[in-house]
């Protein structure tokens, strides 16, 4: 096939947007408009022309039955202690979603709901005693869920739908006959099951990020409401009046800081905040004095704190990241004293760390690295011991690899951590990913990945960036790339690229990088403004157009982190790097796959759609431009055979194009 005679035609209009001074072309804003005839005819002819690219990709079928065996490991979540049940999520490796369990017993499995396997669960709470659940379910991937009641005992759904519901915290009150819950973006509200009528709202900021929690005794409510530059606090005692307007007292308030707050078995108010201390410390208050803090557990310098849970005989467990890496400590509940640590199975991701409302001298929490499916692991504070709880449901064979954990200098000098996987070898330059995120102060944290194994099985090197903007390092490292700061994070990814060549991972010709969301954008970035140092690139769900970026999706929620483009400064900042803005006439791009989903509510696919169209235009050689389309899908959670598929189709494009032989 040829390339790029075989594109199908995408006019280019004059449309040139002028705002604070600065000219705007967009000759494809046609292409935001799905219900367009256009558009629709466009997407037709790009889906013809993947599927006849993807036909002839000579390793996809390999790679589809080897994703199919690396990922039959099943899933298994930490316990959730309500009342004495036990609720969590377990998958078996025949299974397309987890369903959820209470004490071993399925009590909702979504291929009940929906035998086509496009509804997904997308969270749930159990009441304070156990016998009620609330869930959230959505459809086709639009994550637009709705929130149900049902009896845990009989499985009767008792109330919904509940709409408005994206991932909503829910916080129930004893009894189980009513709970606080959040609107997405709109505030915190109040529902009375099975109460017919409005429910009553009982905390709002405008449009921000909310949070609810309520005590283990039911008596102390927190409500949180934040931003990505900071964010408040709030408690109340709701033993004293009307739930329904809860006396809230501040904790902090428009603070720059974030701090997330809960009253814990012990009757105290702890408080992990990064005030003061950007890779975070633990405080406490007497919840009758919320604005008083007294620091408990100090601000580790080369550790960011990640979460804590109490025990008895004044146990208190904090998970840390060092360096990307997981650890627990045991320190004194009262005095903040180190007392020891956890052991750990390996070097890997800690998460997910729970214990029984009431306390005890248990806690569970899940562990995975490169070569470990998520097990569960219990903490016995009596012993000191950690045991294996629950193993991931399936077992496969797996390759041995390497982890080799590199440091090296960004364009400024800073110095960036980077882990590359790979198997033994005699050495030379050898296919590579190279793929990182940088942003919202998430971490990329080691673990295990089905498509990661299957490359690396396959000969390649897969290298995973902690770049800046992310969570690897701090709050402070998250702000060093956000806002006027974000070059920094393209910068990162640049000089990782530039590191693996110079060390003899791998060379121009044999590199390949791979984004997903703002994953996504830092590909395109990277694509845009050093086209010379990659063979190919995968943009998944990518954000691209940083001048419309906030005129759909979840766009408008993410002004914080990128900026507005309705200001002036902040349109210069976005400007400066937005993919679609600097695509060149003429230029030797990579070959380049976007996958895209129809039903993606949070990065409209717009995005994929305009830059793939810009960039069939203007390449000026004949390595392939392509776009992956799925109707039926979205941003988040899918079932597995999907997962899997669009797996093998990435990386049997990029092996094509960095000379990788699975055979």
């Amino acid at each position: 096939m040829k390339f790029p005679d075989s594109y199908p035609p995408a006019e280019r209009l004059p449309i040139t947007d002028h705002r604070h001074g600065h000219p705007i072309d967009d000759p494809y804003r046609w292409l935001e408009d799905p219900a367009d005839p256009r558009t629709r005819a466009w997407l037709a002819a790009q889906d013809r022309l993947w599927h006849d690219s993807a036909a002839r990709l000579a390793h996809r079928e390999r790679f589809l039955a080897r994703l199919t065996e690396l990922g039959e490991t099943g899933l298994v979540t930490t316990p959730v202690w309500r009342g004495r049940r036990r609720f969590h999520l377990r998958q078996s490796t025949s299974q397309e979603h987890p369903v959820l369990c209470c004490d071993d017993r399925v009590v909702l499995d979504p291929m009940e709901l929906d035998p086509t396997g496009l509804t997904t669960l997308d969270d749930w709470q159990p009441d304070l005693e156990g016998r009620r659940l609330a869930y959230q379910i959505s459809r086709s991937g639009d994550e637009r869920a709705d929130l149900y009641v049902r009896e845990v005992g009989s499985g009767a759904v008792v109330d919904g739908p509940i709409g408005g519901c994206r991932y909503a915290a829910v916080a129930w009150l004893p009894g189980g006959d009513a709970f606080y819950y959040v609107r997405f973006r709109q505030g915190v509200l109040l529902h009375r099951v099975g109460v017919p009528g409005d429910d009553i709202p009982v905390f709002t900021r405008g449009p921000v990020s909310y949070g609810v929690q309520i005590s283990p005794d039911g008596r102390w409510l927190t409500i949180s409401a934040g931003t990505a530059s900071g964010g408040s606090l709030w408690l109340a005692d709701l033993s004293k009046g009307d739930p329904a307007v809860p006396r809230l007292r501040p904790v902090q308030d428009g603070s720059h800081a974030r701090t997330a707050g809960a009253v814990a078995c012990d009757g105290r108010l702890y408080l992990l905040t990064d005030r003061d201390a950007p890779r975070r410390r633990l405080c406490v208050a007497d919840p009758g004095e919320p604005g008083v803090w007294h620091e408990l557990v100090p601000e580790d310098r080369e550790a960011v704190l990640g979460a804590f849970t109490v025990l008895d005989g004044d146990r208190l467990l904090v998970s840390r990241t060092r360096h990307a890496v997981g650890e627990i400590a045991v320190h004194h509940s009262r005095t903040g004293e180190r007392l020891g640590t956890v052991p750990l199975p390996g070097s890997g991701t800690v998460a997910s760390l729970t214990s029984r409302p009431d306390g005890g001298h248990e806690a569970w929490f899940a562990y995975t690295d490169a070569v470990t499916p998520a097990e569960i692991w219990r903490y016995d504070a009596r012993t000191e011991a950690a045991t294996l709880w629950a193993a991931a449901p399936g077992r496969v064979t797996l390759p041995a690899v390497s982890s080799h954990h590199i440091e090296y200098a960004s364009a400024d000098g800073t110095p960036v951590r980077m882990v590359v996987v790979a198997r033994p070898s005699d050495g030379g330059p050898r296919p590579t990913i190279l793929s990182g995120y940088g942003g919202f102060g998430i971490p990329l944290m080691p673990g295990y990945a089905a498509d990661s194994l299957a490359w690396v099985e396959a000969g390649g090197v897969l290298a995973i960036a902690n770049l800046r903007g992310g969570g690897e390092e701090g709050e402070a490292w998250h702000r060093d790339g956000m806002l006027e700061r974000k070059q920094n994070v393209f910068d990162d990814f640049v000089a990782a690229a530039e590191k693996l060549i110079a060390d003899g991972w791998t060379t121009p010709d044999r590199l390949g990088i791979w984004g997903e969301s703002n994953g996504g954008l830092l590909v395109g970035a990277a694509v845009t403004q050093r086209p010379d140092l990659f063979a190919a690139a995968v943009c998944s769900a990518g954000l691209l157009d940083m001048a419309r970026f906030h005129l759909s999706g979840l766009g408008p929620s993410w002004t914080g982190e990128y900026g507005d483009p309705e200001d002036p400064e902040h349109l210069g900042w976005l400007l400066g790097y937005s993919p679609y803005h600097h695509v060149g006439k003429g230029t030797d791009y990579p070959a380049t796959l976007f996958t895209v989903s129809a039903a993606d509510t949070r990065v409209d696919p717009m995005h994929a759609r305009k830059m793939c169209a810009a960039l069939q235009w203007a390449t000026g050689g004949d390595r392939p431009v392509l776009l992956r389309y799925e109707p039926d899908v979205g941003h988040g959670a899918r079932a597995v055979s999907r997962s899997v598929g669009r797996a093998a189709d990435v990386l049997a494009f990029l092996a094509a194009h960095t000379g990788s032989d699975p055979a």
